[in-house]
């Protein structure tokens, strides 16, 4: 490889290139500091290597084997990860929410869950920023949480006609809906068009009005000096005598190379972080690096994401417009009068027609197959969907850990154990019976109700007890001073809607404290 800092120790080596990895390099690198970021991915260009087509777009998602275990084993891949420059951000549906105050204070607000070490207010600034650096379209009022609007972009319009017999269904329910607040232009913006509703977000966006770290902070982090080096698959991280992270071994094209650096970050997402940090085992750190508390790769966290489908008299074609216009987020915080503690966001969620028929394959009541199946298909234009985003509650049984069973690499591959506590199957219980209420206000008969799980959280939770935790509020691990995680891992609770936003505003968060550290250190060396 034609190399910058093939033989250079930088400032930073960054593994994983998606939501935060993205956010980090972009924002060190503009500070002044060498960055080098490797991903196991490609690095593809839109224009070229994007396709309007369901199944070749697959290869968007993390695709390589993992063990799946559990009372409910997730299904994962496309649906949970991204493969490639830019991650998940490639090929999620925009849906770019905040969280609630609620979902970082919960023990404390509501006697449920677990409390953060931050609160809503220290992710404020960063969420404001993070709108308006990539121009969220949002409605002008949005009647949910802590941020009401306006939204830096005006909301997208029109709707779906999915989207319009969601809110019509929730109008006559008494329920209150909003147009989702997206990382979709509904103007232009940075030489970016506005969206023409092609509707093939998760199958990466052509034109570019949809956001990516692929698009947005990889250009400039490169343009500000970083080295972006894609389809290099981190195997562990190099410790020092000194107990300190000294880089990253990595493999490319079958070669193993080395890159050293002052300063580790992790963004490698739930799965791929907890394996590294614990197939970086040594002697000085026998069950893995940063887990003196045992909780690297425990306490992983899904949303549960059940569609209910149901057919109506009339077209609404579900490939209409971007896949989620509409959204409601009435039953976001615990209520005494429901059987389960914490709460939900309902999505107007439009599908393509291998998305509907793999969903309803898989439906609940057993396999759709035979002449049932081809009749749902054949009136794939007459189906409405609604999906849910629904908190899990975390639970230290649900973990990622390392088997016998070796990949390519040699590494040993990722078992990921999961199953759903009682609260939450009650939580799911009540959404659906929801979901079915607004298609039926509307007209429709619900037929298929699809389980499902998506944005994956949790791993190396953050906290102030290093007992109890993995890194410090900023990433910082407790263990490493010099190395840090900064991607979803890194959340205590899952709280009840798309995490995105929240996983960017983490970012910057972490890179702002890495820049102010390394500029008060810079000072002092100065002055002695």
């Amino acid at each position: 490889m034609n190399r910058k800092y093939a033989n250079v120790e930088v400032d930073a080596v960054i593994v994983g290139a998606g939501a935060a990895g993205g956010v980090v390099a972009k924002e060190l690198s503009e500070a002044g500091m060498s960055v080098v970021v490797l991903d196991a991915g490609p690095f593809l260009d839109p224009q070229k290597d994007f396709a309007s087509d369901e199944l070749a777009m697959q290869s968007l998602g993390w695709q390589d084997t993992r063990i799946v275990d559990g009372s409910d084993p997730l299904t994962l891949g496309h649906n949970n990860s991204g493969r490639g420059i830019g991650g998940g951000t490639t090929h999620f549906t925009g849906v770019f929410l905040r969280f609630h105050d609620v979902d970082f204070k919960g023990r404390t607000m509501e006697g449920t869950g677990e409390d953060w070490p931050i609160a809503y207010g220290d992710l404020e600034p960063y969420y404001a920023r993070n709108e308006r650096e990539i121009a969220v379209s949002g409605p002008k009022r949005f009647p949910w949480g802590n941020y009401g609007g306006p939204y830096p972009y005006p909301e997208r319009e029109p709707l779906s006609p999915n989207a319009y017999l969601f809110m019509n269904g929730c109008d006559k329910l008494g329920i209150r809906s909003a147009v989702a607040p997206l990382a979709i232009l509904s103007a232009p913006f940075e030489g970016r068009p506005p969206c023409i509703n092609r509707g093939f977000c998760n199958q990466g966006c052509m034109p570019n009005a949809k956001f990516s770290t692929l698009i947005v902070h990889i250009p400039k982090a490169i343009q500000a000096g970083a080295e972006v080096l894609p389809d290099c698959m981190v195997t562990r991280i190099v410790m020092g005598s000194d107990g300190r992270a000294k880089g990253v071994a990595f493999v490319h094209d079958g070669t193993e190379y080395e890159q050293k650096a002052k300063l580790v970050i992790l963004s490698a997402f739930v799965v791929e972080t907890p394996r590294l940090l614990l197939n970086s085992a040594t002697s000085a750190f026998p069950d893995g690096l940063a887990n003196s508390s045992g909780m690297v790769g425990r306490s992983i966290m899904v949303h549960s994401s059940n569609d209910v489908y149901a057919r109506f008299d009339k077209e609404i074609r579900l490939y209409k417009g971007t896949p989620v216009l509409a959204t409601t987020q009435d039953f976001y915080r615990t209520d005494p009068n429901r059987p389960f503690v914490r709460g939900y966001t309902l999505h107007a969620h439009g599908a393509r027609p291998v998305e509907f028929a793999k969903g309803i394959s898989k439906a609940q009541g057993g396999p759709v197959w035979g002449e049932r199946f081809r009749d749902a298909l054949l009136h794939y234009n007459y189906y409405g969907r609604v999906t849910l985003v629904g908190e899990v509650l975390p639970n230290a049984d649900n973990r990622v850990t390392l088997t016998a069973e070796t990949d390519e690499y040699g590494l040993p591959r990722a078992k990921v154990t999961f199953g759903y506590g009682d609260n939450d199957n009650r939580l799911i219980d009540h959404a659906v019976r929801t979901m079915r209420a607004i298609l039926e206000a509307e007209g429709g008969k619900p037929e298929f109700v699809v389980p499902d799980t998506a944005h994956m959280m949790g791993g190396c939770r953050m906290g102030d007890d290093p007992a109890a935790s993995v890194v410090n509020s900023y990433g910082q691990t407790h263990d490493i001073d010099n190395l840090f995680i900064c991607d979803a891992s890194t959340f205590v609770t899952s709280g009840a809607g798309n995490p995105t936003n929240t996983v960017m505003a983490l970012a910057l968060r972490t890179a702002e404290h890495i820049i102010e550290k390394a500029r008060k250190q810079e000072l002092q060396a100065s002055r002695a």
